[in-house]
């Protein structure tokens, strides 16, 4: 079969509808049931809690929703139990039938070889003896745990408790499952027997199949995408996903196309929609599926992106936490965002537009979204900095608009 001829501008439109950007938000994105189909849609949530902002894992649902109510994510996942924490792409929120298919994973973890818990002495007996408590009291936090003093730290080591290691290491292994995340985010364990249903805790897939599952589902979740593109998702090897890649083309599941401006090939979903125009408006996060993988994310909108936040501050050119927008099928500028929630505002620490943009539309359509934004976030206003070179006309924008929308709240 020969291959596709697909354009630049037709693999954004592509990956864009795979992401769900091709629909409008929704008028009740409360409802639950577009939360639930926007993480079925995408596969997975990668989760993060960096709150200089709001964690990243819900700006990806309000990319493509708007305002929602942030319980909901909670009781689908930790009340209905429709999806799970696995360890996918990083630590991620997952539908409940990919438990099977990450079993390989599970089976196969090792923790690295400087982690503290390899370097506790006693380590199996204190690993058993988590576990028999979780099982008789779970669900369970690390602070339930009976305190084990650890090996000596490092300079540059992750600062947790024993306990949470013991539980990470049970969590990665398959013995134990995030039960409920308490305000503060911190996770209560279960055994996971105990929370997942017994159809998908006793499915066997086996690693070949598994893999080949994972890989159509990224395939589906990026549209378009090469082979190292459909490794990220899911993070699978190179080798791996190659030979699996190849038995999807020969049944039928991926056709391979050939993009313009790309050096390799490029492997087209059977699900693959272009639509003809993609109108969105939306503040990605930096752990979006859009742009997670930085050389797809240059691929597809010619756009070079860094998060800053552990680069020293004087050295960070877009500053400590920018974020792309999006606007329509391209990603026109990066703003630095925090949320002061003492004085109720949402500041922009830094603007900068790429690159060939309409810098008065760009910014007129950043000020809104910016605005609506802060109202989800319960800020009261947006305070635009004079820093980076989009500062001052998206500060303009901004006080424009909010006196527009002041006026017609009079009215």
């Amino acid at each position: 079969m020969p291959r596709v001829q697909i354009s630049r501008a037709q693999a954004r439109r592509i990956a864009l509808a795979a992401q769900g950007f091709d629909r409008k938000r929704p008028k009740s994105a409360g409802d639950i049931r577009h939360i639930r189909r926007t993480i079925n849609q995408i596969g997975l949530l990668q989760l993060d809690y960096v709150n200089v902002l709001i964690p990243a894992h819900y700006l990806i649902l309000y990319s493509r929703l708007g305002a929602y109510p942030r319980q909901r994510l909670h009781e689908l996942v930790y009340r209905r139990r429709e999806f799970i924490e696995q360890w996918a792409h990083e630590a991620s929120i997952v539908p409940a039938d990919a438990w099977p298919l990450l079993r390989h994973r599970r089976d196969e973890f090792r923790p690295y070889r400087n982690s503290p818990i390899m370097k506790l002495r006693g380590r199996r007996e204190y690993l058993k003896q988590v576990l028999k408590i979780v099982e008789a009291s779970g669900p369970v936090t690390a602070n339930d745990l009976p305190p084990m003093p650890g090996p000596k730290r490092k300079p540059g080591d992750w600062h947790r408790s024993v306990p949470r290691w013991a539980l990470d290491y049970h969590f990665h292994s398959g013995s134990v499952a995030v039960a409920n995340r308490l305000p503060n985010f911190q996770r209560e364990y279960d055994l996971s027997e105990h929370l997942i249903a017994s159809d998908q805790f006793q499915k066997c897939v086996s690693r070949d199949d598994a893999q080949r599952e994972l890989l159509r589902r990224a395939a589906c979740a990026c549209g378009i995408s090469t082979v190292r593109d459909l490794a990220d998702y899911y993070r699978m090897s190179g080798q791996d996903a190659s030979l699996r890649v190849k038995e999807l083309v020969e049944e039928g599941a991926l056709r391979e196309a050939k993009v313009e401006g790309w050096s390799e090939t490029g492997y087209l979903s059977d699900s693959v929609r272009i639509p003809r125009t993609i109108k969105a408006s939306s503040i990605l996060s930096p752990f979006d599926p859009l742009v997670w993988f930085r050389p797809r994310a240059e691929r597809l909108f010619d756009f070079h992106y860094r998060i800053e936040i552990y680069v020293p501050a004087s050295k960070r050119k877009w500053g400590y936490y920018v974020l792309p927008f999006l606007m329509d099928d391209r990603i026109v500028a990066r703003v630095d965002l925090k949320a002061d929630r003492k004085n109720k505002r949402l500041l922009v620490l830094a603007a900068h537009e790429e690159a060939g943009t309409n810098a008065k539309k760009t910014a007129g359509k950043l000020a809104e979204e910016l605005t609506d934004l802060a109202d989800w976030l319960d800020l009261e206003s947006v305070r635009v900095s004079r820093r980076g070179s989009f500062a001052r006309t998206l500060a303009a924008a901004t006080k424009e608009f909010s006196s527009r929308r002041l006026s017609c709240t009079r009215r």
